[in-house]
């Protein structure tokens, strides 16, 4: 199928290096909300890019939870591919494709578990159901049918049917800890807006890339 034909020419907006925060955490808050405030759908959903000790690559969409000065957070299963990945290669990417606003975000940075005591914070905080989940789904592994995942949901349910449900051992965060980001607005004729931020001993040095 030559779906060459298929092309959009941006001209919402363009993006200048006096419009930019030094810090690009800060740069990053502003663009995230104008996001929200766009009611953007999943609008902290990234793909997080991964590589394994052998270094082949791997992607998807995961939901950004927490960001701060420390980093970006995700949760995830600590038996899944994502984190068997991590575990031999601790460094990830992170990319969140706002393109209704003819925008992206890069971050890129060595990746770290939270405590156990943030993980326990964020369990806490979500629906009965996910947390029910959490405990079930033996992540990225093969399961015989939808069934088999059904009758797990109603045993877990039994089994936790009165008070809090304990987080899991194989549950948890991570922290992307950033040294690069790359903001990217689009613009006409694809000569696009780009600026990298990278962190030095005397800080963010803000660079323009060429489109």
């Amino acid at each position: 199928m030559d779906i060459s034909e298929i092309r959009t020419d941006y001209v919402k907006s363009g993006l200048q290096r006096r419009d930019l925060n030094d810090d690009p955490l800060q740069q990053f808050t502003t663009w995230f909300e104008q996001a929200r405030a766009a009611e953007l759908m999943e609008v902290n959903a990234m793909s997080l890019a991964t590589a394994d000790a052998a270094g082949r690559p791997d992607v998807r969409t995961v939901l950004l939870k927490i960001f701060d000065e420390q980093g970006y957070v995700f949760f995830t299963n600590y038996k899944s591919s994502k984190a068997r990945q991590l575990a031999a290669n601790p460094q990830a990417a992170l990319l969140f494709p706002w393109l209704a606003l003819e925008r992206q975000v890069r971050i890129v940075g060595r990746v770290e578990k939270i405590s156990g005591a943030q993980s326990l914070k964020y369990f806490s905080s979500r629906p009965r159901g996910s947390q029910l989940g959490a405990w079930i789904s033996e992540q990225s592994q093969p399961i015989q049918s939808r069934e088999k995942l059904n009758r797990l949901m109603q045993q877990i349910k039994a089994r936790f049917a009165a008070g809090e449900i304990p987080l899991p051992s194989h549950w948890g965060g991570y922290r992307v800890v950033p040294d690069h980001y790359e903001f990217w607005q689009g613009r006409a004729n694809r000569l696009h807006d780009r600026f990298s931020y990278d962190l030095t001993d005397a800080g963010w040095q803000i660079k323009r890339l060429a489109p």
